[in-house]
């Protein structure tokens, strides 16, 4: 018996999640929906970009990411926050 890898996605919907893309991107946002593919779409997103200790959100809104880009889907929980190590850099 085999399970399929989006079988592995059935996470609540409006869950936040952490994206690590293919590219060493992380997006950040709310799921929305998701396929077979993997694919999901996020809405509210963001790019966190992390140089040294210091990361920056950049806002995105509604984001669709394909599945073959995404290489881990984590849910981030509200007693353990990724990052929490870095210090938050404000954009004027």
């Amino acid at each position: 018996m085999t399970i399929a890898f989006s079988t592995l996605l059935l996470l609540p919907i409006l869950a936040k999640l952490v994206v690590l893309l293919g590219d060493g991107r992380h997006r950040l946002g709310l799921l929305r929906s998701f396929d077979q593919f993997a694919s999901i779409v996020l809405e509210g997103a963001c790019e966190r970009v992390i140089v040294g200790d210091l990361y920056c959100d950049i806002p995105l809104g509604l984001n669709i990411i394909r599945g073959e880009n995404v290489v881990l889907i984590g849910e981030m929980v509200c007693c353990f926050m990724p990052f929490c190590w870095l210090e938050e850099l404000v954009l004027l």
